[in-house]
């Protein structure tokens, strides 16, 4: 350890943990977990008052600064770092009441956060059924031949929150007409064509849109003439 003669000046109570084996200078009691230093010479806790403090490691913010905040006694804990030269932090000697009631609030805040995150992803999902029904309609209005069960189908896949896809662009929240459209044409092409097959058979990209292009083309043209199936 780190010359007992020297340790960190901080405000406060220090405890710290040796390095090195020490006894109490005082009840002889040791080799000391944690000490405190009385004109230079260590104490253990029990003689330095400090025996009834729990110690708290660090790590937990909130918890730290809640249950200093609820102690009328703490302590800080240092150790010394060889390597870095230097006392490090460890943790809080505090009051086993105090860290109760730090316990306490920081858990009514987890519950708070979580009934705050339960309320943001109901709102979020309010929003998302509002915009695939407003992203549904504009499908109606742009192919009105297109099935009212198919454009929800299409809009709710289109605006899945998260999904990177056309619906969650810029253009889709917009509800831009070549967002929309690239939103039915892209239902066409998997769901009315034998493009996924051709792609699971090893058929390029490209080929394959070109092979079930007139298929796509003659769908959404007989959806924007309002006739529910190609014919």
């Amino acid at each position: 350890m780190a010359p007992l003669t020297t340790p960190p000046h901080r405000t406060g109570l220090l405890v710290i943990q040796p390095l090195k084996r020490r006894h109490c200078g005082e009840c002889h009691a040791g080799p000391l977990q944690m000490l405190v230093l009385e004109d230079g010479a260590p104490r253990c806790l029990d003689c330095a008052d400090l025996g009834h403090l729990v110690f708290l490691p660090r790590g937990d913010t909130a918890l730290t600064r809640r249950s200093r905040e609820e102690s009328a006694l703490s302590a800080v804990v240092v150790r010394f770092n060889r390597r870095k030269g230097r006392y490090e932090r460890q943790g809080v000697l505090v009051e086993e009441a105090g860290l109760a009631r730090a316990e306490e609030r920081c858990l009514a805040d987890a519950e708070a956060r979580r009934r705050r995150r339960m309320r943001d992803a109901r709102r979020r999902a309010q929003e998302d059924v509002r915009f695939a029904e407003v992203f549904a309609a504009e499908i109606r209005r742009l192919f009105p031949g297109c099935p009212a069960d198919r454009a929800r189908d299409i809009a709710g896949h289109a605006s899945v929150r998260g999904s990177g896809r056309v619906g969650r662009s810029a253009a889709g929240r917009a509800l831009t007409e070549v967002a929309v459209t690239s939103a039915v044409v892209a239902s066409v092409r998997h769901m009315d064509t034998p493009y996924d097959r051709l792609l699971m058979g090893g058929v390029p990209r490209h080929e394959a849109r070109r092979r079930i292009g007139a298929v796509v083309e003659t769908t959404l043209g007989a959806w924007r003439a309002g006739v529910s199936e190609a014919g």
